[in-house]
């Protein structure tokens, strides 16, 4: 029988394994908008019961992904375009802060991260790795902001633009332009120009909330 001192880190990796499952169902496009989250098919798929099913239904309505509907079941979160466009408008200001800090703070260990990530950005194998190399390096400029409110503000806003990342990284002619904005923004990191480098930041998010609006238009018809 397992001790009582190991259950909860048992049960805390299960909790992680099923969320980043589920999480996988959505992004890869197996349910559309709007529709039921069909709980006992994925119970039997991922070999579990409800009970820790609905746990990571919590985090992805959290996230964005689900919007949870008391006694009626789950659903997929409908893409709300004006959303998107407050949330890319406020990550925006994010950006801008992380590079003014970064430029300034970054330790020679955060340099390392940073780019190393950006090299494995020009080599990935396919668009879902793209978007999760992105996340890293991106993610490695707010941490090295040595400001943990910042960096938590930032985790929170990436999380609800995930799903769209990976929509608009299909695109081969944004992931090249995306790519060379990363050029530039390394320039100004590596020289430690603050304002350069918080306006490059601010810029390429900008690009990117674009492409997304016009990618949920084309697909809204």
């Amino acid at each position: 029988m397992a001790s009582p001192t190991t259950a909860p880190e048992e049960a805390g990796t299960l909790h992680e394994q099923i969320v980043t499952k589920l999480r996988a169902v959505l992004l890869n496009g197996e349910l559309s908008d709007g529709a039921r989250i069909p709980e006992a098919q994925l119970c039997l798929r991922f070999g579990i019961s409800r009970t820790p099913l609905r746990e990571a239904l919590k985090v992805l309505a959290a996230e964005g992904f689900i919007e949870l509907r008391p006694n009626r079941g789950s659903i997929v979160a409908p893409i709300d375009p004006v959303e998107v466009a407050h949330l890319f408008e406020m990550k925006g200001s994010v950006e801008h802060t992380i590079g003014r800090l970064a430029a300034v703070r970054a330790t020679a260990e955060d340099a390392r991260r940073i780019e190393q990530a950006h090299a494995a950005l020009g080599h990935p194998p396919d668009p879902a790795a793209y978007t999760a190399l992105n996340q890293e390096f991106h993610r490695a400029l707010a941490a090295s902001t040595q400001n943990p409110i910042l960096l938590q503000t930032y985790d929170n806003l990436q999380k609800r633009v995930l799903r769209l990342r990976f929509v608009v990284n299909e695109n081969p002619a944004r992931v090249a332009q995306s790519f060379g904005e990363h050029e530039g923004i390394m320039v100004a990191f590596r020289a430690r120009a603050r304002l350069d480098l918080a306006e490059r930041l601010e810029e390429h998010n900008r690009l990117t909330g674009e492409a997304v609006m016009r990618t949920l238009k084309s697909e809204g018809g």
